[in-house]
């Protein structure tokens, strides 16, 4: 789930702001001084920062200093009248800030939370948008059926490209660069150990998370497996459920 972090001052525009994005994001907030909003971007690693201008004029502009230097990835959105931002516009620059004129509602806010974020619009049951460019996995497995089954369970949430070996999958790599790879432990002539070690020995490889698929449930055999240090592993065939929430516990990371 998306994070948000507010920075305001207290009182009911902070408060109804937070109450409404609740729905929709994991949403924090944090009162204008520069060592908490500090504190909270640090700890918290938010995927975007709201912050309320009015009533603001009295704030320790260090915190946009410190948005803008110390976390210059994070897009900004300040929420103001024109002659509220106007007090403010030093210490926004570049294009991660975005001045968002009031009057607006929370749905616009909303509306504009979603756009640079890149991820469709919540519906109003509170239930997360799918973001407009799904995820990219890579699966590899020998066998045909396994490839098509557990890529019909995936193929509604990411864009699942298939491979049929250890070097097909390298190739594949090298072609577009998924954001996770699951991969068959027992392969022939290239299996998943041996794959997986050519995956690591290459640079523009190696951050790649991979998620071993094991048909063997033996205890000797799920140790060998774990001594590799996946992000994961699950025993084939994977449960639809299961599948996912391996996978959403590893991009989300």
């Amino acid at each position: 789930m998306e994070k948000v972090l507010i920075i305001a001052k207290m009182g009911n525009e902070l408060t109804e702001l937070h109450d409404y994005l609740h729905n929709f994001f994991r949403v924090l907030t944090c009162t204008e001084t520069t060592q908490n909003a500090s504190a909270m971007l640090n700890i918290v690693e938010p995927d975007i920062v709201i912050t309320l201008l009015s009533g603001v004029y009295d704030v320790d502009m260090s915190i946009f200093d410190n948005i803008c230097n110390e976390h210059s990835d994070i897009p900004v959105l300040a929420v103001g009248a024109r002659g509220e931002y106007t007090n403010f516009v030093s210490h926004f620059t570049g294009p991660k800030f975005e001045n968002l004129m009031t009057p607006i509602d929370n749905e616009g806010i909303l509306f504009a939370v979603c756009r640079r974020l890149k991820i469709a619009v919540p519906p109003h049951d509170g239930s997360i948008g799918a973001k407009t460019e799904k995820p990219e996995i890579l699966l590899v497995d020998d066998n045909a059926m396994t490839l098509r089954s557990i890529k019909s369970l995936l193929d509604d949430r990411y864009s699942v490209t298939i491979a049929n070996s250890g070097m097909k999958a390298i190739a594949a790599i090298g072609k577009k660069k998924p954001d996770l790879i699951l991969l068959d432990y027992e392969m022939p002539v290239c299996d998943g150990r041996q794959t997986l070690e050519m995956i690591r020995a290459d640079e523009d490889m190696c951050d790649i998370p991979v998620i071993f698929l094991t048909g063997v449930n033996d205890r000797e055999h799920v140790e060998a497996v774990l001594k590799l240090k996946p992000s994961g592993y699950l025993l084939k065939p994977p449960v639809k459920k299961t599948l996912i929430e391996a996978i959403e516990g590893v991009i989300d990371k």
